[in-house]
């Protein structure tokens, strides 16, 4: 996901200007295992729960996707059926498909010094050898565990 947020870019890859009048470009990852029409749904939610999109900002047309992403018509229209479904998007006949909700996010402060950390911490696991199959597999470990042990870090040195 491409996104545009202004003067307040953090990095070229994330945050980069796109073109037309919509702030988010998608993109796909054919090695996530996920349907093509939930990774436009996950990437216009996490836009959202990071201050990106906003209410009244208009998604990429239907045409625009298919063109970018070299897709089915209807695998758009299905993910913006599902955006509709959660509340977030809505259709306006011959304007476009525009966000109509909100997801809880963070500031853009607290945003910035999280990624800066974040950022910190992958390069250390990628100085201790891990690739990004490794990252992402720890991250979500530790993320499951956040979750469901009540929040607790856990000191896991020495166990089997």
């Amino acid at each position: 996901m491409t996104l545009d947020k202004g003067s307040s870019r953090e990095s070229a890859d994330s945050l980069e200007s796109t073109s037309g009048r919509s702030k988010i470009e998608f993109r796909l990852d054919s090695a996530s295992g996920l349907p093509t029409y939930l990774q436009l749904v996950q990437q216009v939610e996490h836009a959202l729960r990071l201050g990106y999109l906003r209410v009244g900002d208009q998604l990429p047309t239907v045409r625009d996707v298919v063109a970018s992403l070299a897709i089915n018509p209807n695998t758009v229209l299905k993910a913006y059926r599902e955006l509709e479904s959660k509340g977030l998007a809505a259709g306006r006949p011959g304007q476009g498909t525009f966000i109509e909700g909100v997801l809880g996010r963070v500031e853009f402060p607290e945003l910035t010094q999280f990624r800066r950390s974040l950022l910190e911490w992958m390069a250390k696991a990628d100085r201790a050898g891990l690739d990004e199959d490794g990252i992402a597999a720890l991250f979500a470990s530790s993320l499951w565990d956040f979750r469901n042990r009540g929040h607790a870090v856990a000191d896991t040195e020495g166990a089997a």
